[in-house]
């Protein structure tokens, strides 16, 4: 069985170095250099954090025309997006649960007798 895609960009979130680089690269694309030195990290580190980030497609990586040695990375939206489909659809659910809840509560109150209401409180 296939790992569900919203397991794997949870995982790869779960890092904060991770995190950190998807919330500055949702700022501004950047090369590899500027997130090492905005979030604290080694070139060797943030290169290994980069690399997951790519596999599992949020990230980007692009050569600039006049330097092929260098590299911007970007963020991919599509990933998230669909992570946030996901968790609107939990929260949805969830949604859906509270309000058959409440109108159960609201039912048994509304039938109860003043010596029961009493008693509840």
């Amino acid at each position: 069985m296939g790992k569900d895609p919203a397991d794997e960009i949870f995982e790869v979130l779960a890092d904060p170095t991770r995190r950190e680089v998807v919330r500055l690269l949702g700022q501004q694309p950047r090369r590899a250099g500027e997130l090492a030195g905005a979030t604290g990290t080694s070139a060797p580190v943030m290169s290994r954090h980069l690399k997951v980030l790519r596999e599992a497609g949020l990230v980007i990586d692009e050569r600039v025309p006049h330097d092929a040695r260098l590299r911007v990375f970007r963020l991919r939206p599509e990933p998230l997006v669909a992570l946030r489909a996901w968790l609107d659809q939990v929260q949805a659910h969830w949604t859906e649960q509270l309000t058959a809840f409440q109108r159960h509560v609201e039912l048994r109150t509304a039938t109860a007798t003043p010596t029961q209401r009493k008693e509840r409180s």
